[in-house]
């Protein structure tokens, strides 16, 4: 499954400036539905069963509470993957993508949890997420796996600022096959509704059968030259495998870009 991780479980890499804070809570979630929608990967419906609304940022995640086979507690983090239009209400879905680990104990959670399960969580955490201040003409957004969920969350924000600012938006996702392309309609729906948005997928291992224009073979970060990378007018958030972060983060350092303009956030498998 994955977590949030740089120096361990919850702790983000990124070099930016705060911008204010949501405080956390701790509170019970209700299941309410759920699907795969990767051969590994189950997206999880929740609602807070305590009554009370969840105030977030689209790019913050939350940590699911729970204890092993001999008691111990332990927890592990999860981003929200809500399309959130900043409204907080009690009955807002709070939704995650959960990548299955063999032998994960909290794998085994999730695959027996169902409708009308509780779990325990607290956040949300973190500061992934647009900066009210930006100044920037594109962002550049890329992503591996589960890494996608935070771009999902921020898809209404994106709407805006592309609306208010005139800005470009490129959606870089990466996959090992067209299976594994987490949420795939929602963005291309997304780009073909909102000019200024660009959906980019990248198959490392297998095409679709028709490929779109937009698709293409190899891994994210050797696609980031062809969208010449503008240290003047871009800002980059790189989400996802530690080994697609570090790579992404190199090509554009060699781009020029600044380094508080590329945002990271690591996600690594905890068992």
């Amino acid at each position: 499954m994955n977590t949030v991780s740089n120096t361990g479980g919850g702790s983000i890499s990124a070099s930016f400036s705060s911008f204010g804070s949501i405080v956390p809570q701790h509170f019970p979630l209700r299941l309410t539905a759920s699907r795969m929608i990767a051969p590994s990967v189950r997206h999880l419906v929740f609602q807070r069963d305590d009554g009370d609304s969840l105030s977030f940022l689209p790019g913050q995640f939350l940590q699911v509470h729970f204890h092993y086979d001999d008691g111990k507690p332990t927890k592990r983090s999860y981003s929200i993957a809500t399309v959130y239009d900043g409204q907080a209400r009690p009955d807002l879905p709070i939704e995650m993508a959960v990548s299955y680990v063999s032998g994960g104990a909290a794998t085994a959670l999730f695959e027996h949890l169902k409708e009308g399960d509780r779990v325990e969580a607290s956040g949300p955490f973190g500061r992934f997420c647009l900066m009210p201040n930006d100044q920037n003409r594109r962002y550049l957004l890329v992503g591996t796996g589960t890494g996608v969920t935070p771009y999902r969350a921020m898809l209404p924000q994106l709407a805006q600022q592309i609306r208010e600012r005139g800005i470009e938006v490129i959606l870089l996702f990466g996959a090992r096959t067209p299976t594994e392309l987490l949420y795939a309609d929602e963005f291309a729906a997304f780009a073909e509704t909102t000019p200024g948005f660009r959906f980019v997928p990248c198959f490392s291992r297998e095409m679709p059968a028709q490929p779109r224009a937009d698709d293409r073979q190899g891994y994210v970060q050797n696609a980031l030259a062809e969208f010449q990378p503008d240290p003047e007018g871009d800002i980059a958030y790189l989400c996802g495998n530690p080994n697609m972060v570090d790579a992404s983060f190199e090509v554009l350092k060699e781009a020029g870009l600044p380094v508080p303009h590329i945002r990271r956030e690591k996600y690594v498998s905890s068992k």
